[in-house]
């Protein structure tokens, strides 16, 4: 079983043939590397809960719309397994936990989040 097929569940069968290469969020120590990397190109990170129907309907529309492989590194975080990296997010980007939620991370500050059913891929080209 593939690493995010284990952490989205298997059950989404779509977010496993994904066309974006999600790199997992696990640790904590990986939000520094995202601050540090945002500096040289945008970064998102996606919160996901693998429970929740809204959050795998957003999911889904996500990676659907999703075309900016080449201008941002994307982070994916199973907010269920890895609570406490989400409330360092929240903590260290200055918002409010939601799930599911999407943040843009550049030059080591989120300059853009947003949750639920107004997450649009399309809306992070307006922030590149």
């Amino acid at each position: 079983m593939s690493l995010f097929k284990k952490i989205v569940g298997s059950s989404n069968k779509e977010s496993t043939n994904s066309k974006i290469g999600w790199k997992p969020l696990i640790d904590l120590g990986q939000l520094n590397e995202i601050v540090d990397f945002s500096n040289e190109k945008p970064v998102a990170i996606f919160k996901h809960s693998t429970r929740c129907s809204i959050s795998r309907m957003a999911l889904k529309q996500f990676e659907n719309e999703f075309n900016l492989q080449d201008k941002i590194d994307i982070y994916f975080l199973d907010l269920l397994n890895y609570r406490e990296i989400s409330n360092e997010i929240a903590n260290r980007f200055n918002v409010i936990h939601q799930s599911p939620q999407i943040l843009l991370i550049k030059n080591g500050k989120a300059i853009y989040h947003d949750s639920h059913s107004d997450i649009e891929a399309a809306i992070l080209n307006q922030y590149l």
